[in-house]
């Protein structure tokens, strides 16, 4: 079991089940919606994750087309996205994570919008867009 929360600890949340493996994000959605270089999410079966507090401090906002993005209403924390092609599925933002993780990144989606500024310097695999098999997993 994890446990999360918010930067203004409004929002704190539990996750029933291991992790997957995180994905390192750099599309242009993500960079503007964490203000920086990329997102780290790790799908989570929408079942395992139990909202302990804050439901009232949640606001959705619709990125795109059936993508949901959710975030604390009080500090801006991003908390999950979710997609209607992917029901069942949350992406939960694993910086908002208490414990120590387990599992570490697996591979880069969407360089191919990547910020120009940010340097990956790893030997993960890159992906110009999203690889779905692996992102069906959870």
């Amino acid at each position: 079991m994890y446990t999360g929360n918010c930067l203004c600890g409004g929002v704190r949340f539990k996750i029933l089940d291991e992790l997957e493996p995180i994905q390192v994000c750099h599309c242009s959605q993500c960079r503007k919606a964490q203000g920086i270089a990329f997102a780290t999410n790790s799908p989570v079966k929408a079942t395992a994750f139990q909202l302990d507090s804050g439901a009232e401090l949640l606001k959705s906002f619709e990125a795109s087309p059936g993508k949901q993005r959710v975030f604390c209403n009080v500090c801006g924390s991003p908390i999950y996205s979710k997609k209607d092609a992917l029901p069942g599925v949350l992406r939960i933002r694993v910086g908002l994570i208490n414990e120590p993780l387990s599992v570490r990144p697996v591979a880069h989606f969407y360089t191919g919008s990547k910020a120009n500024w940010w340097s990956i310097n790893d030997d993960l695999p890159q992906f110009e867009a999203a690889y779905e098999p692996h992102l069906n997993k959870a």
